[in-house]
């Protein structure tokens, strides 16, 4: 990841704003600096557009939305940062947490009326650390919808997204970005900017830069997208911009084994548990997902079994992934505990004392209280692993998304947003409140978006 002057023949072409990365992040900055009259030019690693994205369930937490108040949730944006703080026990910024909350009510409302994207709540359970019920996905609750649907209407717009581009190097002058370098099939090319916004992701699938900031989750399935190498973070160390809380990242402890498959948190929140491959309950698995990745790969082989029943299932469904793991036999099921046992071949009596165990009404052991319904028959269980998502730490970035210098500051024309950007989950995987990731990568994303389309605008006297 170089940082080179500008050539001295020139560049190749030139976009008044140069968007790096397809993601979620990448697709709603080019739509926010598009619909505000600036040209863009977005370039993506990969074969399609996709990210990390496309592997999540696609849904957005936003506060004070009239989805919400649709379906008769009181809600608003002094919450929702309360909430995020909470989870991360204070550790964010302040003011990146309450840019966050007081505005995503606003893009997903942009999003549904201008891009006609068909928002919904999830009403019928909730996400850990989440007092009200905010989450907003597309009708497959599927990250692969929500980056089509943003694709599709990029290409509606006329937005150029040029796939197989690596963005190898940056040209700059000073604290000024000039352009790019992108390798591509056809060797490279040097592609100048007025601005450039980073929407490259973070570093989870560096190994290097896992094993050196977070060790816990080395030996983790990487779950998150491959191009994820730590782009921004490398340029932003040369160019002595400020990074914070590198040590955090999304885990996820309830990935189908082996078949790689997301099993949505519903399965434990509407009172599922997990027992390790001795049939025994192992941790208080209400704390969130994040958290749970760590605890699953502390089990024997890293693995656990996931417990739960048809009417769990009933609500699982709603997501796609789930059916999914249902259709090739990743999720099995019984009329009994014994059955149950034999097709997992848990010990019939550990298993039966685990489920046995849950109580209702009060803590069990591990400090989890149990409030809705207890298990029954029929039953369902799916063998699951920990994975790492993706990286939480990055690039600190001012109010505008441009990137703040170590010495106060920002970088002229330099923003970053999503994953190369600093989250607001803390020093951790504990402070990650579900929908964090793409929380900032639409958010940060608009936001980026529309201050580069602002310095367009001056730069060309149309302020």
């Amino acid at each position: 990841m170089s940082i080179l002057p500008p050539p001295a023949t020139g560049f190749d072409l030139d976009v008044p704003i140069l968007i790096v990365g397809a993601g979620a992040c990448g697709l709603v900055a080019a739509l926010t600096a598009n619909n505000a009259g600036a040209d863009v030019l977005v370039v993506e690693a990969d074969a399609a557009p996709s990210g990390s994205t496309a592997l999540s369930a696609g849904l957005i937490p936003a506060a004070g939305t009239r989805f919400q108040r649709e379906a008769g949730i009181d809600d608003n944006a002094a919450l929702f940062a309360k909430d995020i703080q909470k989870k991360a026990k204070g550790e964010n910024p302040q003011e990146l947490v309450d840019l966050l909350a007081g505005q995503s009510g606003t893009v997903i409302e942009w999003l549904a009326d201008r891009f006609d994207l068909p928002f919904s709540v999830v009403t019928d359970f909730d996400y850990p650390g989440h007092s009200r019920r905010r989450m907003h996905g597309l009708p497959t609750r599927a990250g692969r919808e929500l980056i089509d649907r943003l694709r599709t209407a990029c290409e509606a717009q006329g937005i150029d997204i040029i796939c197989n581009r690596r963005a190898t190097a940056l040209f700059v002058e000073g604290d000024t970005i000039h352009g790019v370098r992108l390798e591509g099939p056809n060797g490279t090319e040097d592609v100048g900017c007025g601005a450039l916004i980073l929407a490259c992701n973070g570093y989870g699938g560096n190994r290097d830069m896992v094993r050196e900031f977070m060790p816990e989750i080395e030996n983790a399935l990487w779950f998150g997208h491959d191009y994820n190498q730590g782009d921004a973070v490398a340029w932003g160390d040369a160019l002595g911009a400020e990074t914070l809380h590198l040590g955090a990242y999304q885990g996820h402890g309830n990935v189908a084994h082996p078949q790689g498959i997301l099993i949505t948190w519903a399965v434990i929140t509407e009172g599922g548990v997990q027992v390790n491959l001795s049939g025994e309950r192992f941790w208080d698995e209400s704390q969130g997902y994040s958290e749970a990745a760590r605890a699953v790969l502390a089990q024997p082989e890293g693995i656990a079994w996931t417990i739960f029943d048809s009417r769990i299932a009933g609500i699982a469904r709603q997501f796609q992934d789930f059916k999914d793991a249902e259709a090739i036999g990743a999720i099995r099921s019984a009329d009994t505990l014994a059955e149950l046992a034999k097709v997992t071949g848990l010990p019939h009596d550990a298993l039966t004392r685990s489920i046995a165990e849950i109580p209702t009404g009060e803590p069990d052991a591990f400090g989890r209280s149990f409030l809705g319904e207890p298990l029954q028959a029929p039953y369902c269980a799916v063998k699951v692993t920990g994975a790492l998502f993706h990286t939480q730490g990055g690039l600190r970035v001012n109010h505008e998304a441009r990137v703040c210098h170590k010495d106060g500051g920002v970088l002229n024309n330099l923003f970053a947003a999503g994953g190369a950007a600093v989250g607001v989950s803390g020093s951790g995987d504990s402070g990650y409140l579900s929908g964090n990731g793409l929380l900032a990568a639409t958010v940060l994303g608009h936001i980026a978006g529309s201050a580069a389309a602002a310095d367009m605008k001056k730069e060309h006297g149309h302020a």
